[in-house]
């Protein structure tokens, strides 16, 4: 498992993003594998150590076609 140093700034869900490209999934993956990291707030304090699991991003094909 990954280590991450929080700057200021930095958000469960922006270090997601970041990290892998997406948050949905991955921002609940982070929380799921730093019990109590919830508690620290949206904003996270500078200089927090957290892990950071592996994670797949599911790649979906999200394109319509109007005329099939």
């Amino acid at each position: 498992m990954e280590q991450y140093l929080t700057i200021e700034g930095d958000t469960v869900d922006l270090i997601a993003y970041n990290r892998f490209g997406v948050t949905h999934g991955a921002t609940e993956a982070i929380l799921r594998a730093n019990p109590g990291l919830a508690a620290a707030g949206t904003k996270l304090p500078q200089g927090m150590s957290i892990n950071i699991p592996a994670f797949v991003v599911k790649k979906t094909n999200t394109a319509a076609w109007i005329w099939s």
